[in-house]
């Protein structure tokens, strides 16, 4: 029998042991990893987010991992996003946009436009979900 979780309410205790809840992340990117977007390049596309994200200290973190503690972009992988045929699709929230046939040279594209400045690349952008 499993013993029922402590449910913590001190903030600084949660912060301690997430320190993320400090960080001030402003998005949140999502890589699909499903056997669609595996097999046309979806490890790449990650490596890159995860190697630029990194250079730049946007993403956030542990430290001893190459990371900056108060990185503003979260990254994450995910299962289908629904571009199984168009992969390599990606979802950058809480914009709602979603990317697909993205390749690892599109990466610092994204980056710079959506993630920096704000504007989805349009050429890969294959939808914005409601309220995004």
């Amino acid at each position: 029998m499993s013993k029922e979780p402590k449910f913590i309410t001190d903030r600084k205790e949660l912060e301690k042991l997430a320190p993320m809840l400090k960080a001030p992340i402003r998005r949140q990117v999502f890589v699909c990893n499903g056997k669609s977007c595996s097999q046309v390049g979806s490890a790449e596309v990650k490596a890159e987010f995860e190697r630029i994200l990194e250079a730049k200290g946007l993403r956030q973190g542990k430290e001893k991992k190459g990371r900056n503690p108060m990185g503003e972009i979260l990254l994450n992988d995910c299962g289908s996003i629904g571009f199984c045929s168009i992969g390599v699709a990606v979802m950058v929230h809480p914009d709602g946009v979603l990317y697909g046939q993205v390749q690892a040279e599109d990466v610092e594209e994204i980056i710079e436009e959506h993630l920096v400045r704000g504007n989805a690349v349009r050429r890969l952008a294959l939808m914005k979900l409601p309220n995004g």
